[in-house]
């Protein structure tokens, strides 16, 4: 059985004092009584139940099939062609995001973002990398930002050929898939935060225009809060014949790829291993758009990606940005980085036909549910720290009020050292400063924002403040 979400399990009631002063909050038989009565969580909204039956298979399986016709889509393939390579699945998917845009009374707004590639182990000439981009402005928080993220080039067995079929269909047509069907359906509908949903280029080739993209939205000041990129979501099958249909992977980091030598001494001396904000990310999406939601188990793995491979999460993570990556349960690797052919009886290649189109709406389902939460939610705490000044068994916790104008007050969490899930949560009201008669040094906190409809961010990890 799945671990309880915090919204579902244990809060403490307290009485409050006024929102000036430090709150304090007690332990002990008070605590275990008040935690004994605790009320169960919110199911789902009304809304996102609705948005979430509007993802269709049938689309789903479209796109992969389109994408997959174009034959090739390799980095270094034809550009100008308007039916076989990269050129003409650009050309297609510019051309399907705008049917949404228009649709959208201009809250969804297309461009394709190109720039020149300069040579590299991958790449042999100068080499046009182009991502295609479809933003859906906040409509409060503009700056606050969160990226869904797909791949549309491909390749075959020979990392460099760009002339053999390279359908594509699960890697990773699936997951473009996946983007522009949460685009076309969030586009319908306004948002409070901003959500870029990308279709990127040149990841076989060296994650380039993942790259390029980050490195974009770091230079204009985007307030990246999370990424996602879901790569290799087509299939619940495996190499040996078994299915997992009801399961996601979701890789996240726990010590940060950004952190500098001062961030390590801090992380090493108050035990942030599991912490990161990638961690946090993780566990937001666990309790947003679990089994009770989306009929999904998430199933949280505690690295940064697969054993020694990488994807277009990690330029997000080189520039300190939280992001993850959604992949299938197993994956078949007669079906990805392979030559179309039979041999010995055996079909390799990554055609449609071993793609499960049913699995991928409910990976879209987690997508879903997951941006949506985030974009109508209160960003993420900043600011949040634990004073340190004086030696106490009490812990005294800060940070900075959020700018969002439904904000309705913040509660910190905490969990033993060894649980990996948030289990206690404290409503502590609209304030910025709160005291737990709790020991820093038995367990770990967090703290996160709560809207007048009861919707919360992702939770923020406090660091020592002296």
């Amino acid at each position: 059985m799945a671990p309880e979400s915090p919204s579902r399990r244990t809060f403490l009631t307290a009485a409050l004092t006024t929102a000036a002063a430090p709150l304090i909050f007690p332990a002990g038989a008070a605590q275990a009584a008040a935690e004994a009565a605790a009320p169960a969580g919110r199911p789902a909204g009304r809304e996102l139940r609705a948005l979430l039956r509007e993802i269709d298979p049938k689309r789903i399986e479209a796109t992969v099939r389109t994408l997959a016709a174009f034959g090739t889509r390799h980095t270094l393939s034809s550009q100008d062609d308007p039916k076989r390579g990269i050129g003409a699945a650009r050309d297609w998917l510019f051309a399907e995001l705008s049917r949404y845009a228009a649709a959208s009374g201009g809250r969804l707004t297309v461009e394709l973002q190109s720039y020149i590639q300069q040579p590299d182990p991958r790449i042999p000439v100068p080499t046009k990398i182009t991502n295609v981009l479809a933003t859906l402005r906040g409509s409060t928080t503009t700056k606050r930002t969160y990226v869904v993220a797909g791949h549309y080039d491909s390749r075959a067995s020979d990392v460099m050929d760009a002339v053999s079929d390279a359908p594509g269909a699960d890697d990773d047509a699936s997951g473009v898939a996946v983007v522009l069907e949460l685009a076309r359906i969030m586009a319908k509908r306004p948002i409070e935060a901003t959500v870029v949903f990308a279709a990127v280029a040149g990841e076989e080739q060296g994650l380039h225009g993942s790259r390029h993209l980050a490195r974009q939205l770091k230079a204009a000041g985007a307030d990246v809060q999370g990424m996602f990129t879901n790569d290799i979501v087509g299939s619940s099958t495996a190499d040996d014949g078994s299915k997992d249909p009801r399961t996601v992977r979701l890789f996240a980091e726990g010590v940060p790829t950004s952190e500098t030598p001062e961030q390590a001494n801090v992380r090493r001396s108050v035990g942030g291993e599991n912490d990161s904000a990638t961690r946090q990310l993780a566990r937001y999406v666990r309790e947003v758009a679990g089994e009770d939601v989306t009929g999904m188990n998430v199933r949280v793995i505690h690295r940064r990606d697969r054993y020694l491979r990488g994807g277009d999460h990690i330029p997000f993570l080189e520039l300190g940005f939280p992001a993850a990556r959604f992949t299938e349960p197993n994956e078949d690797f007669a079906h990805q980085h392979q030559d179309v052919r039979v041999q010995d009886g055996k079909q390799y290649g990554d055609l449609p036909e071993f793609c499960d189109f049913d699995y991928i709406a409910r990976v879209a389902k987690v997508n879903l549910a997951t941006l949506w939460s985030l974009a109508q939610a209160p960003g993420t705490p900043t600011g949040v720290g634990i004073l340190t000044q004086a030696l106490t068994n009490d812990t005294e916790l800060v940070w900075q009020r959020g700018p969002e104008a439904d904000l309705a007050g913040y509660e910190v969490l905490w969990r033993e050292t060894t649980d990996t899930w948030w289990t206690h949560v404290v409503p502590v009201g609209d304030v910025t400063r709160a005291t737990v008669k709790r020991s820093k040094d038995n367990v770990f906190f967090g703290v996160r924002a709560v809207d007048r409809a009861g919707r919360h961010s992702p939770v923020a990890f406090p660091l020592p403040v002296r």
